[in-house]
């Protein structure tokens, strides 16, 4: 692709996610099930070599290394992970979707991509009922011949076989400011990305409520307002996901900043779609800030920043 289409590509997924949709890979695993993942983190598809590196002592999810553009890629085959018998990729085709998460580069192995599909986020829904207890779902989506598409939590499986930094330098457990005055509202639909980013809540000694959806929140929100709490006194920051199903993080904001009695309220957004573009789009719509995930002593030297900022404005 040239310059030119290169941007083009650019400016039509950022006009996308701008409104409130997204573009995502559709792709089968073993058991001919569709499944889902967004296009932004996406960096290349190519078929998979009847080799790679092995790696010792590693998960047994990982097949192992190769090579992409002169570095090393685990990859991870997706489907063993969700119980599923493992690839022979040295005795069929298959493919290797290589993608940023968390400013890594992993390939996940999958049997066949299928298309590209467009869809806003209001038509992504949380799982109900029996697909709750799939550990990995995190939302559903159909195609347009009404097929079920299983969106699955990425960052909950990276953490499980590859681990991520979970560790907050000691220099931010002897703060010598009383965080316990602050109130942040974290917004987060992965149970495992709530769960890390608590984990820095807690070691700062702030106080949180927490939501796993954006529409939920935004309605708590309204009516607390309607019913004359003053926000912005009583919620410091809002730690805001991007991919969330109903509603995404961008038009979280977006709404924020439309509504008169919300308008000030501080927002960062934190996401694994840790792409430069998204720091971009996240200023367009009016964020505070943004954070890649999960990299926990950045996330507190913003938290704190913004926090600081509070007692510096009163």
């Amino acid at each position: 692709m040239n310059s030119v289409g290169a941007m083009e590509e650019v400016e039509k997924r950022t006009s996308l996610a701008l409104s409130n949709k997204m573009e995502m890979l559709i792709f089968y695993l073993y058991d001919r099930q569709l499944y889902g993942i967004n296009v932004f983190k996406i960096i290349e598809i190519l078929e998979c070599p009847k080799a790679m590196t092995k790696l010792p002592l590693a998960n047994p999810a990982i097949c192992g290394a190769i090579d992409f553009r002169g570095n090393p890629v685990t990859v991870i085959d997706l489907g063993f992970v969700l119980g599923l018998p493992k690839v022979d990729y040295a005795k069929m085709i298959c493919y290797i979707v290589i993608c940023d998460y968390n400013n890594t580069i992993n390939g996940f192995l999958i049997i066949n991509p299928d298309s590209l599909i467009n869809r806003s986020w209001d038509e992504i829904k949380s799982p109900s009922g029996m697909l709750t207890k799939s550990a990995y779902l995190t939302a559903i989506a159909y195609n347009d011949n009404g097929d079920t598409i299983q969106i699955l939590d990425i960052e909950k499986i990276l953490s499980e076989v590859i681990g991520v930094d979970e560790i907050l330098s000691d220099e931010f457990s002897n703060l010598k400011d009383d965080m316990s005055q602050y109130h942040i509202l974290l917004i987060d639909d992965s149970k495992t990305a709530r769960q890390l980013v608590q984990s820095v809540l807690e070691k700062l000694g702030v106080t949180f409520t927490i939501f796993d959806s954006a529409v939920d929140a935004i309605e708590n929100l309204k009516q607390r307002a309607r019913a004359g709490e003053e926000l912005v006194k009583t919620i410091n920051l809002i730690i805001c996901d991007i991919e969330m199903p109903e509603m995404d993080g961008f038009t979280f904001v977006r709404k924020i900043r439309e509504n008169n009695l919300l308008s000030n309220l501080k927002v960062m957004l934190h996401s694994s779609m840790s792409n430069p573009s998204n720091k971009m789009k996240a200023n367009l719509v009016g964020a505070n800030d943004f954070v890649a995930k999960f990299k926990p002593n950045e996330l507190a030297e913003r938290i704190i920043h913004h926090l600081r900022m509070v007692n510096s404005v009163e």
